[in-house]
């Protein structure tokens, strides 16, 4: 399966807040629809959203250190939690930034993500 990325990407951007609304794997989720992908029994949390992407054509790029790899407009990352939180977080890059539901200062998505660095997947279409 392939992707518009330039529908996945507007559309991410379109529901993007200034701050984040604690619903990044529903916004993105909705960006994937967007650009085509089949997201049916789909994971409720950001963490587990790996397979999901597998299923639709993306393939791993880089894992564990963001300065190892140069994102690309259509990559998703998927984070595992900080010590606390539990359900993780997930991101695309749009090419200019990173958005979930909100658009991002950086790579990491908060102070906590931040601190921990917890480790993350970052998918290609």
């Amino acid at each position: 399966m392939t992707i518009n990325i330039e529908k996945f990407v507007e559309q991410l951007k379109k529901n993007a807040g200034k701050i984040s609304q604690r619903r990044c794997a529903k916004y993105v989720r909705l960006a994937l629809e967007a650009g085509g992908a089949r997201t049916t029994g789909h994971p409720h949390d950001a963490k587990a959203w790996g397979p999901t992407l597998l299923r639709n054509g993306f393939h791993v790029v880089a894992s564990d250190d963001p300065a190892q790899f140069s994102a690309e407009k259509g990559d998703v990352v998927v984070m595992q939690p900080p010590a606390a939180s539990g359900a993780g977080h997930i991101q695309a890059y749009d090419g200019k930034n990173w958005v979930s539901d909100f658009v991002q200062t950086g790579f990491w998505p908060g102070p906590a993500y931040r601190k921990e660095r917890p480790g993350y997947v970052v998918y290609r279409p």
